[in-house]
């Protein structure tokens, strides 16, 4: 197939998971990378907002690790370099234009990993077979934003990573993988995040496998019995703490 990654400049966690994938393909790929940004929102409302939601320490400890991986290199960017796979920035995966390049390219499929941007229907059905997007949690429970954050801050023991094809409504769609794992106690989201992206990269290939082979199959998620979530406010810091959990 031939595939194309949209993504995010995230220099922490998604390294790893396109090292496992680009390895373990040899699909025609194209990665590209969006801001990671949500709406209008400028990299100084971004800091602004986490400063305000996890405070200075949790802050300080994000910039520091935000530099070293800079400092060593560590993007998804050059992890596609070393694979040999295309990787260009792009600001807005709806505009016409950006349209046009996929088409160009043959898209088969789109792959969205943790892509900030809601897809509109022209890049939906833009794909013969299809656009997924990962999401970090046992779908339909916990769309929205940041699910690993939520569910330490909800005290859940079982955590998972679900893989679906994209609709025009947020975290829903045809279910079409998922993997549950368990939540080790006392576990830093920083560590929870690192295990959930390598889970999703092993869940993905195997979806992958299954696209490839005809086998793959869709189960409508029902949204009307899970659960959404948004960006979290300092309440939910305070018993996301309480509970013994840490940011780092």
């Amino acid at each position: 197939m031939n595939i194309a990654y949209l993504t995010t400049d995230d220099p922490l966690y998604l390294p790893s998971f396109f090292d496992r994938v680009l390895s373990a393909r040899d699909d025609p790929a194209n990665v590209f990378v969006v801001p990671p940004l949500y709406g209008r929102q400028s990299t100084l409302d971004a800091a602004w907002r986490y400063l305000k939601t996890f405070g200075p320490v949790a802050t300080w400890g994000l910039t520091r690790r935000v530099l070293r991986a800079k400092l060593r290199h560590q993007s998804v960017a050059s992890v596609c370099g070393r694979h040999g796979t295309a990787c260009e920035s792009v600001r807005d995966v709806n505009d016409p234009a950006f349209l046009e390049l996929l088409r160009r390219a043959e898209t088969e499929l789109i792959v969205s990993v943790s892509c900030p941007q809601i897809f509109k229907r022209p890049l939906i059905d833009l794909p013969s077979a299809g656009c997924l997007n990962i999401h970090g949690a046992i779908l339909p429970a916990y769309r929205g934003v940041m699910p690993s954050f939520w569910m330490l801050a909800n005290g859940e023991s079982t955590a998972g990573v679900s893989i679906f094809f994209v609709n025009d409504d947020i975290d829903a769609g045809d279910l079409c993988g998922q993997q549950t794992f368990e939540v080790r106690p006392a576990e830093s989201l920083d560590g929870f995040v690192r295990r959930s992206k390598a889970i999703a990269a092993e869940l993905l290939l195997e979806v992958l496998s299954q696209i490839d082979d005809g086998v793959v199959r869709r189960v409508p998620l029902d949204t009307e019995g899970g659960s959404y979530y948004s960006w979290p406010d300092r309440a939910a810091v305070h018993r996301f703490r309480q509970s013994g959990n840490t940011v780092w």
